[in-house]
């Protein structure tokens, strides 16, 4: 990762930057993107955080898989700690990863990691609820080993064993791939031995494998010893203490911002500028156009105007009022563009600003919004 690269030789201390609180973000450095005319800061720090979660969450890091659930269908697109021996290229990695959490915290741009519950467990020092956790990010093994506890007899076990592999029993060679040998596949698909040579399960041990593959479950959920290093990193930045006060949830939450898009909270906190009002036609299209969205398309829209598909959902002007700061990167400002049907909708990713054309029809502004959230990545224009 060549942003580990660059900021390996700089201080935690310099990271530490007051915490976003309204008003003016402080971040702890400037991103300048290559090819790219960005005239502010926030837009391409936005765009780095971003961008980092997405190569955290790719093949390309030996850091997160996503759960085995998902194959199953269930929890697509959520990720675990990558299961490992550490060397010392890991153990940056995962230092780093930590900065990136305190990084996110303190600037208050959501780190959109969509780890599964167990990594937030671990990560306030709480041990993890094995058989739910189990559940969530491994379906098939909770499912494969409720089956076997499930059996009362040895006929039972002969029984559902001689579906899969017929000469379990016999003095022939097992078949291969017989799934009824002391091994199981790690998190990351690795066959790993569960006693000495893989004998064959029989009834007699039966029991002592679903314990020895919940144990290898159960340390890789735990990620003993991967946790203590992204800890480590996150104090650097975030002093640990105060988030162990937090439940999971909420430190969840802290540091990755809520998924779904609030159209009542950005309609609250958007304004509009100089020749432009709530009340213009071309600004009823934009917004009923914006409430017919999908999750998906609004969080495109909100990347397209900010560069973050998440955005904080709190903001200090609920308990302060009008007058009081608004959290970065409100508001949304919705500002008068030249022409109008055939002009394009442009954004300024600093400022969350939105250059809106005065479209002739509904139709029209759904079919420029759909096309500026489409049509490119990463828009960087402010």
């Amino acid at each position: 990762m060549l942003a580990k690269q660059q900021l390996s030789r700089t201080p935690s201390s310099e990271l530490c930057v007051k915490l976003a609180a309204g008003g003016d973000p402080i971040f702890p450095f400037n991103v300048k993107l290559t090819g790219e005319n960005v005239a502010g800061t926030s837009g391409s720090f936005r765009y780095f955080i971003w961008l980092v979660a997405q190569e955290l969450q790719s093949s390309s890091l030996p850091v997160l898989i996503e759960c085995p659930s998902a194959s199953a269908g269930e929890n697509k697109g959520k990720f675990l700690l990558a299961p490992k021996n550490i060397d010392y290229h890991d153990e940056a990695l995962l230092l780093f990863f930590g900065n990136l959490l305190g990084i996110a915290m303190r600037s208050d741009v959501p780190f959109a990691i969509d780890c599964l519950k167990p990594f937030w467990t671990r990560m306030i020092g709480e041990q993890i609820d094995f058989d739910n956790d189990l559940r969530q990010s491994d379906i098939i093994t909770y499912n494969f080993l409720k089956g076997l506890k499930s059996l009362s007899t040895e006929t039972e076990f002969k029984e559902l064993v001689g579906k899969t592999c017929p000469t379990h029993f016999s003095n022939e060679e097992c078949c291969p791939g017989c799934p009824y040998k002391f091994s199981y596949s790690s998190l990351d698909g690795r066959e790993v031995e569960l006693r000495a040579g893989s004998p064959l399960i029989t009834w007699t041990n039966l029991n002592q494998f679903i314990e020895c593959t919940k144990e290898l479950r159960r340390c890789e959920l735990s990620a003993e010893n991967m946790i203590p290093l992204i800890q480590c990193g996150l104090e650097a930045v975030v002093p640990l203490e105060p988030l162990r006060l937090m439940g999971p949830d909420d430190l969840q939450l802290r540091v990755c911002g809520q998924q779904n898009i609030d159209i009542g909270f950005i309609k609250l906190h958007t304004i509009y500028q100089v020749g432009i009002s709530q009340s213009d036609k071309h600004i009823e299209y934009f917004w009923n156009v914006v409430e017919s969205l999908t999750q998906e398309d609004l969080r495109k829209l909100i990347k397209f105007a900010c560069n973050q598909e998440r955005i904080p959902f709190s903001c200090p002007c609920q308990e302060s009022g009008p007058e009081a700061s608004h959290v970065p990167p409100y508001p949304m400002k919705i500002a008068p563009a030249e022409g109008r049907d055939d002009r394009l909708i442009r954004s300024e990713t600093c400022m969350f600003m939105i250059k809106l054309p005065q479209y002739s029809s509904e139709a029209v502004m759904r079919e420029r919004i759909l096309q500026a959230i489409n049509c490119r990545d990463d828009p960087l224009s402010g």
